[in-house]
Protein backbone atom coordinates (compact mmCIF):
# COMPACT_ATOMS: atom_id res chain seq x y z
CA UNK A 1 0.00 0.00 0.00
CA UNK A 2 1.14 3.49 -0.88
CA UNK A 3 0.36 6.44 1.37
CA UNK A 4 0.68 9.91 0.96
CA UNK A 5 0.26 12.07 4.10
CA UNK A 6 -1.22 15.25 2.55
CA UNK A 7 -1.34 17.92 5.72
CA UNK A 8 -3.91 17.49 8.62
CA UNK A 9 -6.47 14.60 8.46
CA UNK A 10 -6.18 13.88 4.40
CA UNK A 11 -4.54 11.28 3.26
CA UNK A 12 -4.20 9.45 -0.24
CA UNK A 13 -4.11 5.51 -0.16
CA UNK A 14 -3.20 3.54 -2.95
CA UNK A 15 -3.42 -0.18 -3.04
CA UNK A 16 -4.46 -2.87 -6.09
CA UNK A 17 -5.52 0.17 -8.02
CA UNK A 18 -7.70 2.03 -6.13
CA UNK A 19 -7.48 6.05 -5.23
CA UNK A 20 -9.20 6.59 -2.12
CA UNK A 21 -8.61 10.25 -0.75
CA UNK A 22 -9.21 11.02 3.17
CA UNK A 23 -10.86 13.89 4.38
CA UNK A 24 -10.49 16.23 1.96
CA UNK A 25 -8.52 19.46 2.92
CA UNK A 26 -7.30 21.60 0.43
CA UNK A 27 -7.57 25.63 1.06
CA UNK A 28 -4.53 27.82 1.45
CA UNK A 29 -3.78 28.38 4.96
CA UNK A 30 -4.45 32.21 6.77
CA UNK A 31 -8.46 31.73 7.48
CA UNK A 32 -10.72 31.21 10.62
CA UNK A 33 -13.17 28.76 10.26
CA UNK A 34 -15.95 28.71 12.96
CA UNK A 35 -17.41 25.17 14.08
CA UNK A 36 -20.35 26.52 16.09
CA UNK A 37 -21.25 27.16 19.68
CA UNK A 38 -18.28 29.31 19.90
CA UNK A 39 -15.37 27.38 19.00
CA UNK A 40 -13.44 28.15 15.51
CA UNK A 41 -9.96 27.60 14.68
CA UNK A 42 -7.41 29.08 12.14
CA UNK A 43 -5.42 26.73 9.11
CA UNK A 44 -1.94 27.43 9.44
CA UNK A 45 -0.32 25.33 6.83
CA UNK A 46 -2.32 24.73 3.00
CA UNK A 47 -1.68 21.17 1.79
CA UNK A 48 1.46 19.48 0.73
CA UNK A 49 -0.18 18.25 -2.14
CA UNK A 50 -2.12 20.44 -4.46
CA UNK A 51 -5.70 19.41 -5.28
CA UNK A 52 -5.42 19.78 -8.91
CA UNK A 53 -2.05 17.19 -8.51
CA UNK A 54 -3.98 14.50 -7.43
CA UNK A 55 -4.84 11.82 -9.36
CA UNK A 56 -7.96 10.33 -10.45
CA UNK A 57 -9.96 9.63 -6.92
CA UNK A 58 -12.16 6.34 -6.50
CA UNK A 59 -13.51 7.43 -3.59
CA UNK A 60 -13.59 9.68 -0.67
CA UNK A 61 -13.58 8.23 2.89
CA UNK A 62 -15.30 11.13 5.29
CA UNK A 63 -15.12 11.05 8.34
CA UNK A 64 -17.28 14.19 9.08
CA UNK A 65 -18.48 17.02 6.75
CA UNK A 66 -19.29 19.44 9.15
CA UNK A 67 -16.18 21.04 10.36
CA UNK A 68 -13.51 22.31 8.04
CA UNK A 69 -10.04 20.89 9.27
CA UNK A 70 -11.85 17.38 7.92
CA UNK A 71 -13.39 18.70 4.85
CA UNK A 72 -12.82 22.57 3.61
CA UNK A 73 -14.14 24.49 0.85
CA UNK A 74 -11.90 22.81 -1.86
CA UNK A 75 -12.11 19.86 -0.83
CA UNK A 76 -15.89 20.22 -0.92
CA UNK A 77 -15.46 21.67 -4.27
CA UNK A 78 -13.88 18.28 -5.34
CA UNK A 79 -16.36 15.70 -4.09
CA UNK A 80 -18.77 16.00 -7.56
CA UNK A 81 -15.77 14.95 -9.53
CA UNK A 82 -14.91 11.66 -7.60
CA UNK A 83 -16.08 7.96 -8.12
CA UNK A 84 -18.04 7.78 -4.72
CA UNK A 85 -18.55 9.64 -1.17
CA UNK A 86 -18.44 7.43 2.08
CA UNK A 87 -19.38 8.85 5.38
CA UNK A 88 -21.81 9.70 8.14
CA UNK A 89 -25.50 8.93 7.44
CA UNK A 90 -26.25 12.92 8.13
CA UNK A 91 -23.32 13.82 6.58
CA UNK A 92 -24.84 11.55 3.37
CA UNK A 93 -27.59 13.88 3.93
CA UNK A 94 -26.64 16.71 3.93
CA UNK A 95 -23.92 16.38 1.13
CA UNK A 96 -26.17 14.80 -1.33
CA UNK A 97 -24.84 13.50 -4.99
CA UNK A 98 -25.25 10.19 -4.14
CA UNK A 99 -23.05 9.94 -0.78
CA UNK A 100 -23.31 7.10 1.10
CA UNK A 101 -24.15 6.73 4.91
CA UNK A 102 -22.65 4.36 6.99
CA UNK A 103 -24.07 3.83 10.64
CA UNK A 104 -21.38 2.81 12.99
CA UNK A 105 -20.38 -1.11 12.06
CA UNK A 106 -22.15 -1.27 8.83
CA UNK A 107 -20.34 -2.27 5.47
CA UNK A 108 -20.13 -0.65 2.04
CA UNK A 109 -18.46 -2.77 -0.35
CA UNK A 110 -15.89 -1.18 -3.24
CA UNK A 111 -16.03 -3.35 -6.60
CA UNK A 112 -14.43 -3.19 -10.19
CA UNK A 113 -13.07 -5.23 -13.17
CA UNK A 114 -9.48 -6.07 -12.26
CA UNK A 115 -9.47 -4.87 -8.67
CA UNK A 116 -9.81 -6.34 -5.64
CA UNK A 117 -12.56 -5.61 -3.44
CA UNK A 118 -12.70 -3.51 -1.12
CA UNK A 119 -15.06 -3.76 2.18
CA UNK A 120 -14.95 -0.51 4.13
CA UNK A 121 -16.87 -1.17 7.45
CA UNK A 122 -17.24 2.57 9.36
CA UNK A 123 -16.29 1.96 13.03
CA UNK A 124 -17.71 4.21 16.03
CA UNK A 125 -16.24 7.75 17.78
CA UNK A 126 -17.21 9.93 19.83
CA UNK A 127 -15.80 13.45 19.07
CA UNK A 128 -15.85 14.86 22.12
CA UNK A 129 -16.85 14.06 26.01
CA UNK A 130 -19.61 12.74 27.08
CA UNK A 131 -23.13 13.76 25.69
CA UNK A 132 -21.54 15.92 23.52
CA UNK A 133 -22.49 14.85 19.92
CA UNK A 134 -25.41 17.15 19.77
CA UNK A 135 -22.56 19.56 19.77
CA UNK A 136 -19.96 18.07 17.97
CA UNK A 137 -21.82 15.78 15.10
CA UNK A 138 -21.48 12.53 13.91
CA UNK A 139 -18.39 11.61 13.39
CA UNK A 140 -17.31 7.91 11.93
CA UNK A 141 -14.09 5.86 10.94
CA UNK A 142 -13.04 3.37 8.39
CA UNK A 143 -12.25 0.10 8.62
CA UNK A 144 -11.03 -1.19 5.30
CA UNK A 145 -9.83 -5.13 4.41
CA UNK A 146 -9.15 -6.35 0.97
CA UNK A 147 -7.57 -10.13 -0.48
CA UNK A 148 -4.22 -10.49 0.63
CA UNK A 149 -3.59 -8.62 3.92
CA UNK A 150 -0.74 -10.07 6.01
CA UNK A 151 -0.90 -7.99 9.22
CA UNK A 152 -4.92 -7.11 9.21
CA UNK A 153 -6.93 -4.06 8.28
CA UNK A 154 -6.40 -0.63 7.47
CA UNK A 155 -8.19 1.72 10.65
CA UNK A 156 -8.53 5.18 10.20
CA UNK A 157 -9.73 6.10 13.34
CA UNK A 158 -11.06 9.31 12.90
CA UNK A 159 -11.35 12.22 14.83
CA UNK A 160 -12.29 10.72 18.44
CA UNK A 161 -11.73 10.42 21.82
CA UNK A 162 -10.55 7.24 23.21
CA UNK A 163 -14.02 5.47 24.70
CA UNK A 164 -16.44 2.38 24.63
CA UNK A 165 -16.73 2.47 20.90
CA UNK A 166 -13.31 2.82 19.85
CA UNK A 167 -11.73 0.21 22.28
CA UNK A 168 -14.12 -2.33 21.00
CA UNK A 169 -12.65 -2.19 17.36
CA UNK A 170 -9.69 -4.31 19.12
CA UNK A 171 -12.49 -7.16 19.58
CA UNK A 172 -14.36 -6.73 16.73
CA UNK A 173 -11.43 -6.57 13.96
CA UNK A 174 -7.72 -7.46 13.30
CA UNK A 175 -6.32 -4.31 12.83
CA UNK A 176 -2.75 -4.35 11.26
CA UNK A 177 -2.45 -0.49 10.26
CA UNK A 178 -3.49 2.35 11.92
CA UNK A 179 -3.89 6.28 10.47
CA UNK A 180 -4.35 7.46 14.13
CA UNK A 181 -5.98 10.62 14.84
CA UNK A 182 -4.25 13.07 17.32
CA UNK A 183 -3.93 16.37 17.85
CA UNK A 184 -5.55 16.53 21.41
CA UNK A 185 -8.08 19.20 20.38
CA UNK A 186 -9.50 21.75 22.42
CA UNK A 187 -10.62 25.02 22.54
CA UNK A 188 -10.71 27.88 24.79
CA UNK A 189 -14.26 28.36 25.27
CA UNK A 190 -14.48 24.53 26.73
CA UNK A 191 -11.86 25.17 29.26
CA UNK A 192 -10.12 21.69 29.22
CA UNK A 193 -12.47 19.10 27.31
CA UNK A 194 -10.60 17.97 24.60
CA UNK A 195 -12.12 16.69 21.22
CA UNK A 196 -9.60 13.98 20.09
CA UNK A 197 -7.07 11.91 21.25
CA UNK A 198 -3.84 12.68 23.13
CA UNK A 199 -0.35 10.95 22.40
CA UNK A 200 -1.00 9.30 25.79
CA UNK A 201 -4.38 7.84 24.24
CA UNK A 202 -3.26 6.87 21.42
CA UNK A 203 -0.40 4.69 23.52
CA UNK A 204 -3.87 2.76 25.13
CA UNK A 205 -5.52 2.24 22.14
CA UNK A 206 -2.27 0.38 20.46
CA UNK A 207 -1.82 -1.55 23.60
CA UNK A 208 -5.37 -2.80 22.95
CA UNK A 209 -4.77 -3.49 19.59
CA UNK A 210 -1.04 -4.18 19.14
CA UNK A 211 -1.15 -2.83 15.40
CA UNK A 212 1.86 -3.90 13.05
CA UNK A 213 1.95 -0.15 12.01
CA UNK A 214 0.78 3.31 13.48
CA UNK A 215 0.63 6.35 11.57
CA UNK A 216 -0.37 9.66 13.21
CA UNK A 217 -2.32 11.99 11.41
CA UNK A 218 -4.44 14.95 12.08
CA UNK A 219 -1.96 17.06 14.65
CA UNK A 220 -0.41 19.52 12.62
CA UNK A 221 -1.63 22.89 10.65
CA UNK A 222 -4.83 24.08 12.60
CA UNK A 223 -4.24 26.20 15.55
CA UNK A 224 -7.02 24.33 17.37
CA UNK A 225 -4.26 21.10 17.48
CA UNK A 226 -2.80 20.84 21.33
CA UNK A 227 -0.23 17.88 20.81
CA UNK A 228 2.24 17.95 18.13
CA UNK A 229 4.75 15.64 16.78
CA UNK A 230 6.82 16.09 19.88
CA UNK A 231 4.34 15.79 22.46
CA UNK A 232 3.26 12.42 20.63
CA UNK A 233 6.63 11.01 20.47
CA UNK A 234 6.91 11.74 24.49
CA UNK A 235 4.05 10.00 25.03
CA UNK A 236 4.96 6.74 22.89
CA UNK A 237 8.89 6.66 23.64
CA UNK A 238 8.53 4.60 26.89
CA UNK A 239 6.00 2.13 25.96
CA UNK A 240 5.67 1.90 21.98
CA UNK A 241 4.48 0.78 19.60
CA UNK A 242 7.02 2.64 17.05
CA UNK A 243 5.43 5.28 15.35
CA UNK A 244 5.80 5.34 11.63
CA UNK A 245 5.98 9.49 10.42
CA UNK A 246 5.68 10.25 7.23
CA UNK A 247 6.58 13.48 5.26
CA UNK A 248 4.14 15.79 4.39
CA UNK A 249 3.48 15.33 0.37
CA UNK A 250 6.18 12.18 -0.10
CA UNK A 251 4.34 9.13 -0.55
CA UNK A 252 5.43 5.99 1.48
CA UNK A 253 4.97 2.27 0.91
CA UNK A 254 3.58 0.00 3.74
CA UNK A 255 3.60 -2.98 4.53
CA UNK A 256 -0.49 -4.51 4.86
Amino acid sequence: MRITHIGGPTTLIEVGGWRLLTDPTFDPPGRRYAFGWGTASRKLSGPAVGVDELPPIDAVLLTHDQHADNLDNAGRALLPSVGAVVTTVAGASRLGGGAVGLPPWSVHSLRQRGRPPLEITATPCRHGPPLSRGLTGDVIGFALRWPGQEHGALWITGDSVLHRGLRQVGTRLEVGTMLLHLGGVRFGVSGPLRYTMTGADGVELCSLLDPHTVVPVHYEGWSHFHQGRDEIEAAFAPAGPELTWLELGKPATVSV
